[in-house]
């Protein structure tokens, strides 16, 4: 049984900074691309950042780009998104997810594994 749990969020200034936690279990990390998702109040969940397997590929969303960063530590069977310069417009509940193969991916439909979900909130 796959499980992603995820810790990290909380409350934060404008341009400050958070690190979001997603440890899997349950299969071997390193052969799945993972990523990492959001969704604010009344919007649709959106790609946030994924990374392949080996992590060597990274794949940003425009409206994060230069400001977060996601890395994976296959030893530890972690991910981790680094997040600077927040703004208020990136509150939102994180999802963490484990992509069905090795690629990186934006589409959610191609993630068969989901976290619970962390809240960041970022006060202006």
């Amino acid at each position: 049984q796959v499980q992603l749990t995820e810790s990290g969020g909380g409350l934060v200034q404008a341009g400050g900074s958070l690190t979001l936690s997603c440890v899997a279990s349950g299969r071997t990390f390193s052969n799945h691309g993972m990523g990492w998702f959001r969704q604010a109040p009344e919007k649709e969940r959106e790609f946030v950042a994924g990374v392949s397997g080996s992590g060597g590929i990274a794949s940003h969303a425009n409206s994060v780009k230069g400001r977060f960063s996601i890395i994976r530590d296959n030893a530890q069977d972690t991910v981790y998104l680094e997040m600077n310069s927040l703004k208020p417009e990136d509150t939102a509940v994180y999802y963490c997810a484990q992509g069905i193969n090795y690629y990186v991916t934006r589409s959610a439909s191609e993630y068969d594994y989901w976290g619970q979900g962390i809240q960041v909130t970022v006060s202006s």
